[in-house]
């Protein structure tokens, strides 16, 4: 019913995707989905290393303002890194 996919039909789906987008298009898209990945890469990295983390005392100290995480540029960007706005979690756990 359903056959393998050869060198044929990839061409001919490259073919309709480079006359749907553009050559120009594609690489700036392919360049916001390497940031894209990046960003959630290193995302999922810090939830990781947050997770295995002791948890908090049963009396926290004073509440601090939390430090504000920067997203940093990757090499070849041309805007610079900007900061990243964290939800507060006000609920006790």
């Amino acid at each position: 019913m359903f056959r393998q996919i050869g060198p044929l039909e990839i061409s001919l789906i490259l073919l309709v995707i480079v006359l749907l987008f553009g050559a120009k298009k594609l690489p700036e898209m392919a360049r916001s989905l390497g940031k894209s990945a990046r960003i959630l890469k290193s995302e999922a990295k810090a939830m990781k290393t947050e997770g295995g983390q002791q948890p908090a005392p049963a009396d926290p100290p004073a509440e601090q303002p939390a430090a504000q995480r920067t997203i940093k540029a990757s090499p070849g960007d041309v805007t610079s890194a900007r900061p990243v706005t964290e939800p507060s979690d006000t609920t006790q756990r």
